[in-house]
């Protein structure tokens, strides 16, 4: 259970807990901003009409194209809830990709492609809704619920989690807090086992290059950056020691290869050969940015290049794979075969 404290002078004073005086502001909350739940997503529907008779709380879309459906609990019991976002997950299962763009389209008052094109950056994949996964928003789930919940994703790789929105009153002060039932990043990679081909053993890393990361310090001091936010940085706890990742440039291609030698470390404590990575002369801007705060500051993962290219040199070709992830499992095999030559791999 999460708990939260107002720190006054040398002493700590709890939050009460509270519930929410409209429950239906969750919903509101999370229609604006996915992230809430800690999903870079594109809403692409609210109060769902199924061909059951029922309503989806909110529908929206990943990057690859998987849809994701959102249900609050609401006055609904635990288990009501589980039974009824599984219903939901079996009829979303059949939406083909012409259906899909009519309903968001119906809800976006404007062309998906441009909707997808403006939030994600990139062109909207062909195919639509390979995949799906489901989440359930509540402020409280009874023993049993928790246990379904956890049996259908640990042990049969079903996409699905629970969010928990916890509200705490201190000093005539709200706060609102979310934490997941299960860690999202092992839902994910239990589900992708199911739907998606097998790891190909390299991982996939979006540059993120801007004025405060420049590929020439990437490159003359080894390493890649993430920041500006836990939903960013927290994705570099996928490399360890050893991998082999691949890094994307968005727009030019991929422009380097390389091997781990630094788990995620944050800017400021990072070590070059030549000594501490913000005493070096660097291109980036700003690259110490927000250093005392945990939550925003910039991370790196030290990297042995063993092959890169000048930005407009990137390495690519229509239909390869790429996405908004900061750091992802490299599964799409013509990929990795084209990669493999270009970077003079064996």
């Amino acid at each position: 259970m999460t708990s939260l404290y107002n720190i006054v002078g040398d002493k700590l004073r709890p939050a009460t807990r509270k519930s929410l005086n409209k429950e239906s502001l969750i919903e509101d909350w999370v229609a604006s901003d996915p992230s809430l739940l800690g999903l870079d997503a594109l809403i692409i529907g609210r109060q769902v009409p199924t061909d059951h008779g029922k309503f989806i709380d909110l529908l929206a879309m990943d990057v690859t194209g998987a849809l994701i459906i959102i249900e609050l609990k609401k006055d609904r019991t635990p288990r009501e809830i589980v039974a009824q976002v599984l219903d939901y997950a079996s009829w979303v299962r059949t939406l083909t990709t012409p259906e899909i763009y009519e309903r968001a389209e119906k809800f976006l008052s404007q062309r998906l492609v441009t909707a997808y094109r403006e939030h994600f950056g990139e062109m909207i994949p062909d195919r639509l809704n390979a995949s799906h996964s489901m989440l359930i928003v509540a402020s409280e789930l009874d023993p049993a619920s928790r246990r379904i919940v956890e049996y259908l994703s640990e042990e049969h790789g079903v996409a699905i989690n629970t969010v928990f929105f916890n509200v705490f009153e201190a000093n005539g002060q709200e706060w609102l807090t979310t934490d997941f039932l299960l860690d999202q990043e092992e839902v994910e990679e239990r589900s992708e086992r199911k739907v998606r081909p097998p790891w190909s053993g390299y991982f996939f890393a979006n540059a993120g290059l801007n004025e405060n990361r420049s590929w020439d310090d990437y490159r003359r001091y080894g390493f890649i950056a993430a920041g500006h936010g836990e939903f960013y940085s927290k994705r570099l706890d996928q490399l360890g020691i050893g991998d082999e990742v691949f890094v994307f440039d968005k727009g030019n291609g991929y422009i380097g290869y390389g091997v781990v030698t630094t788990e995620k470390t944050p800017a400021a404590e990072f070590r070059t050969p030549e000594g501490p990575l913000l005493e070096q002369s660097l291109s980036g801007q700003n690259l110490g940015h927000d250093a005392e705060n945990s939550e925003l500051a910039e991370y790196v993962v030290g990297i042995d290049w063993k092959k890169t290219f000048d930005r407009n040199q990137g390495k690519w070709f229509k239909g390869a794979f790429a996405n908004q992830n900061i750091v992802c499992k490299l599964r799409d095999q013509a990929t990795v075969d084209f990669l493999k030559a270009e970077f003079g791999l064996e």
